[in-house]
């Protein structure tokens, strides 16, 4: 399968010589040993990196078969996505193979190792462990018994697996266009993140899915009222769904069960609209019209084009075109 790599405008290595390659990658993911299976064969390394807060992607090939043995991970989860060949994992006593079907979900506190075939390239999203464990406890509502555990293989066959694999692709390939991840960081990259790790959670089996499964009851309409009222009191500010959560006193899965139920949407996509009508009110309705830049970041969009696009998709027009339609009435009453 030929693909083109993904991330090129973010570089970290291109080298030939072994020791380069293992210091380089250690630095970003882990410290590891790296060893070729054929001292012979001719290393090729392309390695390509984005950071957001807390989760990184990767884009990793050798071009050669390689042994790595990165023992625990620790601080970090690591979901591997085979673009092209195949490559053999130890873990949990468990001897798994990535390809275009399946991929491999490492825990931070189960030893690895593993086998890279030299046509083997691979995303590699790195998942800081204290965020996941903070989108467990807030998808729960209860401290977390212990480690959270995942099953190690992710079949992209299953229902639950072609979730997460549409999902991670949609965000590398976001990442792609520089969509997000790009400097400075905002509420929308902390919202992929926190979507990514929602996904993984409640798709991929682990030892905490029956309590995210328990945590889905229907939140009473008071709490959904003072969620709503929580949103139109912020905004402006960079607020996210566990803030949200926080402030109506329900877990997130209760809080979205309950959105979607009663509602009809997310609770994301409701904060969205309540900043768009107000964008569009300050826009349409005041006597001295702000600027269209100036209305988006009062409004809590810190990106103008999405805040375009969301706009034209609810109101049926640019913003710019709201500010003309009320500098025409005005024209005409002055003339009156």
């Amino acid at each position: 399968m030929i693909h083109q790599p993904y991330f090129s405008q973010h570089p970290v290595l291109r080298t030939r010589d072994l020791d380069e390659a293992r210091s380089s990658v250690s630095a970003k993911l882990c410290d590891h040993r790296l060893g070729m299976a054929n001292r012979a064969a001719l290393l090729s390394v392309a390695h390509n990196a984005v950071r957001g807060r807390h989760l990184s992607v990767h884009y990793l090939s050798y071009g050669a078969e390689v042994d790595v043995d990165p023992g625990y991970l620790g601080s970090f989860y690591l979901f591997q996505i085979p673009l092209s060949g195949k490559a053999r994992f130890r873990h949990r006593g468990d001897e798994l193979t990535t390809h275009s079907t399946a991929g491999i979900l490492l825990n931070p506190d189960r030893p690895s190792r593993l086998q890279w075939d030299a046509e083997c390239c691979q995303l590699l999203f790195q998942i800081d462990r204290s965020h996941l464990e903070t989108v467990a406890q807030a998808l729960t509502g209860t401290p977390l018994p212990g480690p959270v555990r995942f099953d190690t293989s992710v079949n992209f066959s299953t229902a639950g697996g072609q979730k997460i694999y549409r999902s991670f692709m949609a965000c590398a390939q976001a990442v792609e266009r520089g969509a997000i991840f790009h400097r400075p960081l905002s509420s929308m990259d902390a919202q992929v993140e926190f979507d990514l790790v929602q996904t993984l959670l409640t798709q991929q089996n682990s030892n905490i899915s029956h309590i995210i499964t328990r945590a889905g009851d229907v939140a009473r309409p008071r709490d959904i009222r003072r969620a709503i009222e929580y949103m139109h009191a912020n905004l402006s500010e960079p607020i996210t769904i566990s803030d949200i959560a926080q402030a109506a006193d329900v877990n997130i899965r209760t809080l979205q069960k309950s959105f979607r139920q009663i509602l009809g949407q997310t609770p994301m996509q409701a904060l969205r609209n309540a900043r768009l009508d107000t964008a569009h009110y300050l826009l349409a309705a005041r006597r001295d019209t702000p600027s269209v830049s100036d209305t988006a970041y009062s409004s809590g969009f810190s990106h103008l084009g999405r805040f375009s696009s969301y706009y034209r998709d609810r109101f049926g027009h640019r913003p710019s075109e709201s500010c003309d339609t009320l500098n025409t009435r005005r024209a005409s009453t002055n003339a009156i």
